[in-house]
């Protein structure tokens, strides 16, 4: 595995300032999946990158007639829309949704757990948390492909042999239930007061979820700590635990409304689009914290053992398409996309559609290094650390 230092730069109010590297290669042809028996990695696909011949790949994946995906909530990112938009653009294919609410880790796990199984089980592409994609690649558990507007991909955000993709970033923030919470915590450290007692919620496990592991990561930022050592991160949850605050359920916008979390950490275009789709019952403030904001990149990749290989192509073409693209921007997405500033510069983004976005002045893009350290700090440390069990609502 080829190690890469990727530091992204800090971002202020609007699209981030990238350094964008072309890249030419030759058109991909539609790819026969794997066979069923095999246990090994398959032969890696040619990667595309330029003019890919999309009349072709649709009539290949029209062909397997199916695409499966893994832990896409239809309110997350407006994946809803991306469902309704490929569907619509591209009939004949059935897409087969797999545990909507699974994390980074679980996806992982599902590659592995089906590498002889061709069956509905083995997802086609999975949409993880960045840390997850150099070691994806290490283990040989995703296929090369780069998507013909992949010289818009940042050279930081992508591996450069295709087998990863940046795709959306956001901000952690604090959504909050204001019917129930009368006074919004501004900053992290409002979260450990009494008035929050059984209040805040965390989106997901610390020791499987990216968004849990970068929620515990931005409160290390917050504390005087590091992403790399988010220990003091997990101080502060440990002293959010003994005070009874943290709740130990997974916080989602059901629970958000409820009161059963009626602070939720989470990232700022979930919390946005949960905001509207609850149209003021309950009424639901958005804060991105004074301290501690962290970034959060996550990318896109394909299954080495992927049983509709060519549909998961044509998936990823859609997703880094014009319109992929602003379906996660627009709300009910609000999610800032990877090829942002491009598109910009190519006048493809309405002005409105920008001011839509929070303010995130100051966020930090941790390193890939930065963030895989964190991550195996949490992930080993939070049940010694917190020991707070954070599951899903029954």
């Amino acid at each position: 595995m080829k190690s890469l230092v990727r530091v992204l730069p800090i971002i202020a109010l609007g699209a981030l300032v990238f350094v964008i590297m072309a890249c030419a290669t030759p058109t991909a042809a539609p790819t026969a999946a794997p066979p069923t028996a095999a246990a090994t990695q398959p032969t890696a696909a040619p990667a595309s990158g330029g003019a890919t011949d999309l009349t072709a790949l649709y009539e290949a994946a029209k062909k397997e007639g199916q695409l499966t995906t893994i832990a896409l909530p239809h309110d997350w990112c407006n994946y809803g829309g991306i469902f309704e938009g490929f569907k619509k653009k591209y009939p004949g294919i059935t897409i087969n949704e797999l545990n909507p609410d699974a994390g980074s880790g679980d996806e992982i796990e599902a590659i592995k757990a089906n590498k002889d199984n061709k069956g509905p089980q083995n997802p086609d592409v999975i949409d993880v948390g960045f840390a997850f994609g150099d070691s994806a690649k290490a283990e040989g558990l995703l296929l090369p492909y780069k998507v013909s507007t992949w010289a818009d991909i940042p050279e930081g955000a992508k591996d450069p042999d295709g087998y990863w993709y940046g795709d959306y970033y956001g901000v952690m923030a604090f959504m909050i239930n204001s019917d129930i919470v009368k006074n919004a915590p501004a900053d992290w450290a409002d979260l450990l007061k009494p008035e929050y007692k059984s209040q805040v919620g965390m989106s997901g496990d610390p020791r499987t979820s990216n968004q849990a592991i970068q929620a515990v990561q931005a409160a290390s930022l917050a504390n005087g700590g590091t992403v790399a050592d988010p220990a003091k991160g997990l101080d502060y949850f440990a002293e959010m635990n003994k005070a009874g605050n943290l709740v130990p359920v997974i916080a989602n916008n059901a629970l958000v409304a409820k009161g059963e979390t009626p602070v939720r950490i989470t990232w700022d275009y979930n919390a946005l689009a949960g905001r509207d789709g609850m149209n003021g019952n309950p009424k639901v403030d958005v804060i991105v914290p004074k301290t501690g904001r962290i970034a959060g990149v996550y990318i896109q990749a394909i299954n080495a053992y992927a049983p509709h290989p060519n549909a998961a192509k044509l998936w990823m073409e859609y997703l880094y398409s014009d319109e992929g693209q602003l379906i996660w921007m627009a709300p009910p997405g609000y999610c800032h996309p990877i090829r942002q500033d491009a598109m910009l510069k190519a006048g493809k983004i309405p002005a409105d559609l920008l001011a839509k976005l929070p303010d995130v002045a100051g966020a930090v893009f941790p390193s890939n290094a930065d963030l895989v350290a964190g991550k195996d700090v949490v992930v080993k440390g939070w049940d010694t650390a917190v020991g707070a069990d954070i599951k899903a609502g029954q």
